[in-house]
């Protein structure tokens, strides 16, 4: 029997939390959270990760915060200011939630699947499969894959579970240094495994994991996703906890650099932006985002500045900490330069002029206006913008995505302003990107001619379907760290409560397709378990969203553009 996510103490008498508040409080409370949209300050004083990077120096670096364990809790977020938190614990501790009412019901069954989900190595939980649908083949779905893993790992983290996120960082670590080669090609040195499976032989007794570096993936492509979401994990788990002795590892600071050496070498980019292949990340099919995705950016940004509070600033540190510290302010300026989009700069494009040359360039990538597809117009707001999907010499991508914008948010990529305008935008276009189940994977799906070009045909991937405009849960958890970033959880709120009447119901599908997200996709797996996490990642930050502090980064001041918003194409 699964153990139940309710604390029972030793007599078997439920472990209480502290007196509920009065339903005064709690409405006071409430109408103080949602009075207007504002910026969520985590800490009263900035963290390492969180000081200007203009800052640092290599001979007088600042020293390392660090947090210090309770006799009683591994807890780290006592210094919280400007969030609500009126309890310590999120509902799924106690028999009753932080605000005094009855937790949903499907807190506890999305536990008892979670822990189904668990995958054991010599005795050891080292991460959680894909799956656990017994209608399907099981294909890759019985696999631990490393993004997939991460909703789950933050849900044990703010559960106060943190050692199957441990076991799972040192797994990853070590299989990071097996050689990968695909056909007669060897992979880089710090490529991190798109995921691993656990085989048991039963004849010797023993037990040997297998990991996919992207050899034996659909289109042979190595995800270039791994390695940023293992840093994330990495930095989530130290400001969890409180424990600074992983990161500081001699293995996990190579690691590290592993990772990096991939991203940090120098070539014949002209962007600081990274060149990738398609169905290198979560979208792991094709699907046009070859060249250079706001997703992998988004998550690069995070990854660097995550890198720059875990790496030791020392020595054997010194030249890649100086190589993050210059490719965040490039990235961060061109990002917010060139990928930004709101009514102003979309005017802008549809004015421009083309074969320009020189330093004065306003149409720096010679894109054609005649390009601007039809739907953006309707879809711009007068209030918002977003970050488009990808922009090339001679090619931009319009399309929302999801995982990159919020991802943008989270990491302050997005200045305060841009994170705004983009939930500004998620409220405008509530029925193309949330309808009646969260969340667009991205926006607008294709189809006809173009569908055929850009996906070859592809039968998973037709129009709102799967990675094409399909509605994907997991980004549930996204959306709401993004929320309540901004001072906007009544946002965050509205899409767990449409999840919270569907998802149980539904037995937890992968994804669901059609324009509002009403049907289960048609290839979908069953009790898939990112679905499972991101619901309750989502519901515990809601519930106190001081777990917020674990997966989101404060705005570096000085990192701020130096152009004026409406000029932002023209240097």
């Amino acid at each position: 029997k699964m153990p139940s996510p309710v604390d029972v103490s030793q007599n078997g008498n439920a472990r209480h939390a502290e007196a509920a508040p009065s339903l005064f409080e709690i409405e006071e409370d409430l109408a103080r959270l949602l009075e207007r949209p504002r910026q969520v300050n985590i800490e009263r004083k900035r963290s390492f990760d969180e000081r200007s990077f203009s800052e640092m120096s290599m001979t007088h670096s600042p020293p390392r915060q660090v947090y210090k364990n309770s006799e009683n809790s591994s807890r780290v977020f006592d210094n919280m200011v400007g969030v609500y938190s009126p309890g310590r614990w999120s509902g799924i501790h106690t028999p009753r939630s932080t605000f005094g009412y009855e937790p949903h019901p499907i807190i506890g069954e999305a536990w008892e699947a979670l822990r189904r989900s668990i995958v054991n190595f010599r005795d050891q939980p080292v991460g959680t499969i894909a799956a656990i649908d017994n209608s399907a083949e099981e294909l890759n779905y019985d696999q631990v894959f490393v993004r997939d893993f991460v909703p789950s790992a933050l849900a044990f983290l703010m559960n106060g579970e943190p050692d199957i996120v441990k076991n799972f960082l040192l797994k990853t670590l070590r299989l990071q240094s097996r050689e990968k080669k695909i056909d007669q090609f060897k992979l880089g040195d710090g490529v991190m495994p798109a995921s691993f499976k656990v085989s048991h032989d039963p004849v010797r007794n023993y037990e040997t994991i297998t990991a996919d570096f992207g050899e034996s993936a659909i289109g042979r492509v190595a995800p270039v996703d791994s390695g940023f979401w293992w840093i994330i994990l990495l930095h989530a788990y130290t400001k969890s906890t409180g424990d600074t002795s992983l990161a500081e590892m001699p293995e996990c600071q190579r690691g590290i650099r592993l990772i990096l050496g991939l991203c940090l070498s120098e070539g014949f980019d002209t962007f600081p932006t990274l060149l990738c292949a398609d169905g290198c990340s979560m979208i792991d099919r094709r699907m046009g985002v070859y060249g250079y995705p706001i997703e992998i950016q988004a998550l690069f940004f995070m990854a660097l500045r995550c890198a720059l509070f875990l790496l030791k600033h020392d020595e054997e540190n010194q030249e890649c900490c100086d190589a993050i510290i210059k490719r965040l302010h490039a990235l961060s300026f061109h990002m917010r330069s060139y990928y930004w989009l709101d009514i102003k700069q979309l005017n802008d494009i549809y004015r421009y002029k083309t074969e320009e040359y020189s330093h004065t360039a306003v149409n720096k990538f010679n894109v054609m206006p005649d390009s601007l597809p039809e739907w953006v117009f309707d879809f711009m707001p007068t209030r918002g913008g977003y970050f488009i999907g990808n922009v090339s010499p001679a090619h931009m991508d319009f399309r929302w995505f999801c995982l990159g914008n919020c991802i943008s948010i989270l990491s302050s990529l997005a200045t305060p302003e841009q994170a705004s305008a983009i939930m500004d935008l998620v409220g405008s276009r509530w029925q193309e990107l949330v309808g009646e189940m969260p969340l667009k994977i991205c926006y607008p799906a294709m189809e006809g001619h173009e569908w055929r070009i850009v996906t070859g045909c592809d039968p998973k991937n037709t129009s709102r379907s799967y990675h094409n405009g399909g509605t994907w849960p997991v980004l549930l958890w996204l959306l709401t760290a993004a929320a309540i970033k901004t001072g906007r959880p009544q946002i965050a709120r509205r899409a767990i409560e449409l999840a919270e009447s569907r998802l149980l119901k539904d037995s937890w599908p992968e994804y669901y397709d059609g324009k509002l997200g009403r049907f289960i996709g048609k290839q979908a797996r069953k009790f898939q378990t990112w679905s499972i996490a991101g619901y309750l990642v989502a519901r515990m930050m809601l519930e106190d969203p001081s777990h917020l502090g674990m997966i989101s980064l404060e705005e570096d001041k000085q990192m701020k553009p130096t152009m004026k918003r409406s000029a932002s194409w023209t240097c």
